[in-house]
């Protein structure tokens, strides 16, 4: 029962033991905490604003991200347009070239063409002239057996010569 009702003189030491500990406390113990408190608030606050300071430099990067990704989808549309572009004037060129040179192909076929339909004309006339010049040495040459039809053409044609 002594702790339920305790004695003045356990209450005066225990206090005065209470005033010593909390002196002694007081001189070497709540200095060093109360630093060790001090310095952990500033390394907390430190943390703090260094994780501030990151948020603030992620949100610039990906800002900055986001602008060099827009610049680049612009520059890739730029590109391909201009690829586009130049396919298109490749295509229309090689269009106008194979145009160009069909054209030439079909003026040099048109020429050939004529060139051979002349000479074969040609050839059908010389052949012509060839059988024409056979047919009428052989017709000559009967009418010419009997003597008396060559003298009459040989009249005829010195008649013509000496009218003209």
């Amino acid at each position: 029962m002594e702790l339920v009702k305790p004695e003045i003189g356990l209450v005066f030491w225990t206090a005065l033991s209470f005033i010593i500990l909390l002196i002694i406390l007081g001189k070497y113990a709540w200095r060093p905490i109360l630093t060790a408190i001090s310095e952990r608030e500033k390394s907390i606050e430190s943390a703090l604003s260094m994780a501030e300071a990151a948020k603030e430099e992620m949100a610039r990067l990906t800002s900055e991200n986001d602008a060099l990704l827009k610049q680049a989808r612009i520059e890739r549309d730029e590109i391909l347009k201009e690829a586009k572009q130049m396919k298109d004037q490749i295509v229309a060129d090689a269009k106008e070239a194979a145009n160009a040179e069909g054209s030439r192909m079909i003026e040099r076929a048109r020429l050939e063409i004529d060139n051979q339909k002349a000479i074969a004309m040609a050839d059908v006339k010389n052949q012509v002239a060839t059988l024409s010049i056979e047919i009428a040495e052989k017709i000559l040459r009967k009418q010419f057996e009997d003597q008396k039809k060559q003298d009459a053409l040989v009249a005829d044609l010195l008649r013509e010569v000496k009218l003209k």
